[in-house]
């Protein structure tokens, strides 16, 4: 793990408010929409680890006292994650995302998340 870098945080007028432009994938060109979902896995990293740990905790407060554990676990894991490959998927990159992704799968900056996703097989390539 030598050489693995935190992300930084984006700001949220990066992430959701005014600078960001979202659109909806192409259904039918799925290798496009994969690669849409894999940049935005890289370049919004932290800011996905922390929206998921937000929902966690927010949805485990709800949900424990009306539900039960079984709900919690069950809203508390598959809705983050819903929400993470949501945004990933309708959010639009920036040049400044394509850059980032760039040093990611040239080699230049290792992180978590490119450590994961080269061990699933979804590796970057440098050419998208």
């Amino acid at each position: 793990m030598a050489g693995v870098q935190p992300p930084p945080l984006r700001s949220l007028d990066d992430f959701l408010l005014i600078s960001a432009r979202f659109a909806v994938p192409d259904v039918r060109d799925l290798d496009r929409w994969n690669h849409r979902i894999i940049n935005n896995l890289l370049y919004y990293q932290s800011n996905y680890f922390l929206s998921a740990l937000i929902l966690l905790l927010t949805v485990g407060y709800l949900f424990i006292s009306v539900l039960g554990g079984v709900a919690v676990f069950l809203f508390g894991i598959a809705f983050p994650i819903l929400m993470v490959l949501v945004h990933a998927s309708v959010r639009l990159r920036s040049l400044k995302n394509k850059l980032e992704n760039k040093l990611e799968s040239i080699g230049l900056k290792r992180t978590p998340m490119g450590i994961l996703l080269e061990a699933l097989g979804q590796e970057q390539e440098a050419g998208s």
